[in-house]
């Protein structure tokens, strides 16, 4: 069955954010890829896992072709421009500005060829989640309308972002089917990343199955967990010291193969559903990471992992 499946391989860019964009386009292509979701954050961003891979604020019409004839030349696509961040963020300055910079990742894509941006729903901590909802719902459509006459879908990563609320609550409301329902309603779409609902209790398979239709890219990365710590600290995570607000304690991010996500499982409900897109892996592993070197054999050990469920006699 799966010999015959369309859906690519590719790499989130933001994991080398210290080589620029065709050296990052060398490697994917040495290493079998088909396709980058390139970084796209503002040069000014400091948050882990982020890179600055593409300038959407300047980019012009013969920067983007000259962008294009050089991932020609090494039989890559663009799967998508990546900018995940706070759209909800509780300083309206801050806010805009977020804002502003998916509109110019809209404009980008516009201009290489790319139908999806990725981005985050958000939230203001501050505030209960019914009251991000409904600023949610005032603020989103103006830029589903800005991408929808233009060609590019918004997709929303279901990543919880603990880190950004001081309780370690979920910091981005795209985390659950019943808000990918509620998204959805607003015009946006699915980047799915089978590791967060892993840890947050759900089959990631079983969740994804009925809304595969509404997904345009989808992200690979893995999960361990550490039962006995989650015996010590409760679900939601370290609570008297918490130095790192993303280290919650009990589980922590892997490449495709060395977690327990259920690859076969969860690539089958994509295929299943139609999905035809691009699968990218989000390198995120602290043990295959730290240099250069070591995030790209994470890479290549990801990239063979995922090959062996796509087409297992190839």
């Amino acid at each position: 069955m799966y010999s015959e499946i369309s859906m690519k391989l590719g790499l989130l860019t933001a994991c080398l954010p210290d080589l620029n964009l065709e050296q990052i386009a060398t490697f994917a292509a040495d290493t079998g890829l088909e396709s980058l979701e390139i970084a796209a954050w503002p040069r000014t961003g400091n948050r882990p896992f982020t890179a600055s891979h593409l300038d959407v604020t300047t980019m012009t019409e013969r920067e983007a072709h000259a962008t294009l004839a050089m991932l020609a030349t090494k039989n890559l696509a663009i799967s998508g421009v990546a900018y995940y961040d706070n759209n909800l963020h509780p300083d309206p300055t801050e806010r805009e500005a977020v804002n502003a910079h998916v509109i110019a990742c809209i404009d980008a894509a516009v201009l290489l060829g790319c139908s999806v941006v990725g981005t985050f729903v958000g939230r203001d901590p501050m505030k209960t989640v019914s009251e991000n909802l409904r600023e949610a719902e005032q603020l989103f459509p103006h830029l589903v309308e800005y991408g929808g006459e233009r060609g590019v879908r918004l997709a929303i990563e279901n990543c919880p972002m603990e880190g950004w609320h001081p309780d370690g609550y979920p910091g981005n409301l795209a985390y659950s089917p019943e808000l990918w329902e509620w998204m959805f309603s607003l015009g946006l779409y699915l980047n799915f990343d089978p590791s967060h609902p892993y840890w947050l209790g759900m089959d990631p398979a079983e969740a994804v199955r009925p809304y595969v239709n509404r997904v345009v890219h989808a992200q690979a990365k893995d999960l361990e967990l550490f039962p006995e710590r989650r015996n010590h600290y409760g679900f939601f995570g370290k609570a008297v010291v918490r130095e790192d607000p993303w280290d919650v304690g009990w589980w922590r991010y892997r490449i495709p193969g060395f977690g327990q996500v259920d690859w076969q499982r969860v690539i089958d409900a994509l295929y299943e559903g139609g999905f035809d897109g691009t699968l990218a892996i989000e390198h995120e592993d602290p043990v295959w990471g730290g240099t250069e070197s070591r995030i790209k054999d994470g890479v290549r050990i990801a990239t063979r992992k995922l090959r062996s469920v796509l087409a297992p006699t190839a």
